[in-house]
């Protein structure tokens, strides 16, 4: 298992993007996003703060992509 570490959310949703994950809608702090196949999450953007690597494990378990991919893409 690979080593995640804290993202801001703008790199998590160009990661998402790439992907073909786009936001649906926004409430508040919050950004949903569908996958062409239907598959939702939710991403909470404040700026000044980090995304925990547990949250980001989630989200990338939701859009059935891997860790390894996001640390790649980070790259």
């Amino acid at each position: 298992m690979s080593k995640l570490s804290p993202c801001k959310s703008r790199e998590l949703i160009k990661f998402l993007n790439s992907k073909g994950v786009f936001e649906i809608r926004q409430k508040g702090s919050h950004k949903f996003f569908c996958s062409t196949d239907g598959r939702t999450t939710v991403v909470p953007v404040h700026p000044s703060k980090d995304i925990n690597p547990r949250l980001i494990r989630k989200i990338l378990s939701d859009v059935r992509s891997n860790p390894e991919e996001f640390i790649n893409f980070k790259k």
